[in-house]
């Protein structure tokens, strides 16, 4: 079963309805049977790529707000994110302009670890603020995914995959995308937004139906009151 998902590293909801789709596939029994693919949308290429201010400045400047109010916004994004297992940190998070990170992720996919890239940036940036505009921390995930350093700084000092990134917009604008996360399932149904668990479930199973595909036997419980070869475990 193929997955699309759209997706910015920076966008809250994004890293959300990822543990949805995650535990979906995990609960519905499709571990194993599922290809997702990530692609570029930014939802802030009027960031400044150096001396980005912080997420709450950013905010208030775009919301014309004040910085208490944007605390309080933030507030139910942080509450949705516990239902998830996340506990974000919005007092230490910078706003960040993601091209050199998207690039970065079109590079690790070569080596099949884009996956893994994805899910240390989202970590990375909500739960312990780190800078995505720091090229140094990139090559640290780079580094920890045992890919080699020297040739991602060539990567980020250049415009390589920007015409990947460009595809993913096209593509995003063919589909009618205004805004992410929005999944893909299967070329056939779409999910706007990190909707709750059973959404994606349902979803799962209709595309699989199109995918031909049915979910795997799971097993439930520690198996500690069975009986076997005439024995049983007392």
């Amino acid at each position: 079963m193929k997955i699309e998902i759209f997706a910015d590293f920076t966008c809250p909801y994004c890293y959300i309805g990822k543990r949805e789709l995650e535990h979906a596939i995990d609960t519905s029994g499709y571990t194993g049977q599922v290809e997702i693919e990530y692609k570029t949308y930014q939802i802030g290429p009027e960031t400044p790529k150096e001396n980005a201010p912080s997420l709450y400045q950013g905010m208030a400047a775009k919301f014309d707000s004040s910085i208490e109010d944007v605390k309080e916004m933030t507030k139910g994004i942080a509450m949705r994110a516990t239902e998830v297992g996340l506990h974000y940190n919005f007092e230490d998070m910078k706003t960040a302009h993601t091209e050199k990170a998207h690039r970065l992720a079109k590079w690790t996919k070569q080596f099949g670890v884009e996956a893994d890239y994805t899910e240390a940036l989202m970590n990375g940036y909500f739960t312990a603020g780190k800078d995505l505009n720091d090229d140094v921390m990139l090559l640290e995930v780079i580094a920890e995914l045992g890919l080699n350093v020297e040739s991602a700084k060539v990567v980020l000092a250049s415009s390589d995959f920007i015409e990947d990134l460009d595809e993913d917009r096209y593509d995003a604008q063919q589909i009618g995308i205004q805004s992410v996360p929005f999944f893909v399932f299967e070329n056939r149904y779409g999910i706007k937004g990190a909707e709750p668990n059973e959404v994606f479930v349902r979803t799962l199973h209709q595309a699989a139906e199109i995918a031909g595909i049915k979910p795997a036997l799971k097993i439930i419980g520690n198996g500690e009151a069975v009986c076997a070869d005439s024995e049983c475990k007392l």
